[in-house]
């Protein structure tokens, strides 16, 4: 159903796109930096789970609304952009509270797995950057002659899921590396985690500023 070749060509312009830091890496490496490895690790498994589900829904025919419509990307993206404001307000505010207690030596994240995934999912699914690309550069790799195009957009959407996900942990893992270096001290600690709330909400503003203008 579908070829080598499309696998390839997808695969190449995957890496490419995805070679750029976007929203979901940067997200990643503020949440590393904020709460450590495994909250980072959560929030990769919950961006690549929302950004599946935009290849899910390109695959039904959503796609087509966000390309034609301004308005409705428009939403998403401010949406997801206040999201991420949320997220980094919360973490600045809660910089003083950061400790390498136990918890956090073992890894264990600040609100629990299921939501921190949620996080990730929540900041997948509206990222603007793989919203654009899923919308308008999916569709264009898939062979209509051979039907079945729904299923032919899965196979390939799995392609950069991959990519992503193997990129974001390693920028996931890099950041909280450097997080666990600053943990000899509370002050350098809080410090850290500060930056991480203000790299989120940074993020958040740039993405509320930045994407289509047609």
């Amino acid at each position: 159903m579908v070829t080598v070749d499309q696998y390839l060509a997808f695969a190449a312009m995957s890496l490419l796109v995805i070679g750029i830091p976007g929203p979901s890496v940067l997200f990643v490496i503020g949440r590393a930096l904020a709460h450590g490895r495994r909250t980072a690790l959560a929030t990769v498994l919950g961006n690549v789970t929302g950004s599946y589900m935009l290849v899910v829904a390109v695959a039904l025919g959503v796609g087509s609304l966000v390309e034609r419509s301004l308005l409705f990307f428009l939403v998403v993206k401010l949406a997801g952009a206040a999201y991420l404001v949320l997220l980094g307000v919360q973490a600045f505010r809660h910089r003083k509270e950061m400790r390498l207690t136990s918890a956090a030596r073992s890894g264990q994240p600040a609100h629990g797995d299921l939501r921190t995934v949620a996080d990730g999912v929540v900041v997948g699914v509206t990222n603007p950057k793989g919203i654009v690309f899923f919308a308008a550069v999916l569709p264009q790799f898939v062979d209509h002659s051979a039907g079945h195009l729904p299923a032919q957009m899965l196979l390939l959407g799995l392609v950069p899921i991959a990519i992503g996900t193997v990129t974001d942990t390693l920028w996931g893992l890099g950041a909280s590396a450097a997080r666990t270096w600053f943990a000899g001290s509370d002050r350098r600690l809080s410090m850290i985690g500060g930056a991480g709330g203000f790299a989120m909400i940074g993020l958040g503003v740039t993405v509320a500023a930045t994407g289509r203008t047609d």
